[in-house]
């Protein structure tokens, strides 16, 4: 491609084209020498004349090109070639350059404004294209105002390019419809001598209400990812405890250790704890919140406790214990008269009682359960 850049029409015969055109400016400039030389019979004002048309002549129809441009060239109004780069000559009144080429890439922004996509959502779509001639002879010939016809090419391309996509795809697939623009450009540029380098998607503004429910739906999608992890993380560390209890159910001295390890936990948190726990250690002398003698009841691997209790029965205290009393012999149901008198006396008796019986009353009552609970807690 590079290659065809330097191999045009007009670089094969721009030196033939200006030798032409010397040839021409010195037959005129002989032309004047030769009227001013009749006319004053003086060989100075002849001399004169010729290098002054000369010059002039010269002015006029020498041209130098950059390196990256291009100029077509019009012989009585017919295209000759397009000339370029360096330096080269035309025939003034018959040759003409209306305008040059520039060869170079060239970026160009353009955008569509409200245009509805396939779900009919009015988005905003800026983008950038990069073009380059690559045959100024299709340029000059086929188009007026290339830069011009380029733009709006893009910019109907991108609105076609727009309204067979949905929102979506615009967000998330922006190469594939940058790639489609490109595509859709290159077959209408392409007669002019144009050539598509790339497109891309700068920018996509939609809406601001619909900004706020598409941010709505990823909250929502976030809590709801979150809310999904938390419960399999208590489902799995609900597994894991389970496993945990049944081994602490089947074995005493796991539990122990669990107790001592977190106790080792609050003793480096680095926080200044004094804790006190109740506890009832037997025989191994490690210090639980319920004791050996407690975790060895509860799991029933053990016979301790019993032995104990044994032995307290066969202690001599206990045949002095009075033996639970026999169960009362049934009564013969008085009469009818009879239980109404009963009634009216026990009355008469709870009127007459003083506060301070029924305050001793209470007071054995609440003895009484005291020494319940702590017989149960000695247990």
């Amino acid at each position: 491609m590079t290659a065809q850049l330097y191999s045009y029409k007009s670089t094969q015969g721009m030196h033939g084209n200006s030798a032409l055109a010397i040839i021409i400016g010195i037959i005129i400039s002989v032309i004047f020498f030769a009227a001013g030389y009749y006319s004053s019979a003086s060989l100075a004002v002849g001399a004169a004349l010729f290098v002054i048309v000369l010059i002039i002549y010269l002015l006029i129809s020498v041209k130098v090109l950059q390196e990256w441009k291009r100029a077509p060239i019009l012989t009585l109004g017919k295209y000759k070639g397009t000339y370029g780069p360096g330096l080269f000559f035309i025939i003034p009144l018959i040759q003409s350059m209306p305008y040059k080429f520039d060869l170079r890439t060239f970026s160009t922004v353009f955008s569509a404004e409200k245009t509805l996509t396939q779900d009919n959502v009015g988005v905003d779509v800026e983008a950038i294209m990069f073009t380059r001639i690559e045959n100024p002879e299709n340029t000059a010939l086929q188009v007026n105002d290339v830069d011009q016809s380029v733009s709006l090419a893009a910019q109907t391309a991108l609105r076609d390019v727009i309204g067979k996509v949905n929102l979506s795809q615009m967000i998330v697939g922006r190469n594939e419809i940058a790639s489609s623009v490109k595509a859709l450009i290159d077959q209408r540029v392409t007669p002019w001598g144009v050539n598509v380098i790339s497109v891309e998607i700068r920018d996509v503004k939609i809406p601001d209400d619909l900004q706020d429910a598409m941010a709505k739906v990823a909250i929502a999608s976030r809590e709801r990812d979150a809310r999904v992890i938390l419960a399999e993380s208590e489902k799995l560390a609900a597994v894991n405890m389970v496993a945990a209890a049944q081994t602490y159910n089947s074995n005493v001295y796991a539990m122990q250790l669990r107790a001592l390890n977190m106790l080792y936990e609050i003793g480096i948190s680095g926080r200044n704890h004094l804790i006190f726990i109740p506890t009832e250690s037997r025989g191994l002398g490690i210090p639980t919140p319920i004791g050996v003698l407690g975790i060895d009841k509860m799991v029933g691997i053990g016979n301790m406790g019993n032995e104990d209790l044994k032995k307290q029965d066969a202690s001599p205290d206990s045949a002095s214990k009075p033996a639970s009393k026999p169960m009362a012999q049934p009564q013969q149901q008085p009469s009818a008269q009879e239980s109404s008198q009963q009634d009216a006396k026990q009355a008469k008796q709870k009127k007459k009682q003083p506060q301070s019986s029924r305050a001793d009353n209470i007071e054995e009552n609440s003895e009484n359960s005291g020494a319940s609970q702590s017989d149960f807690f000695n247990v």
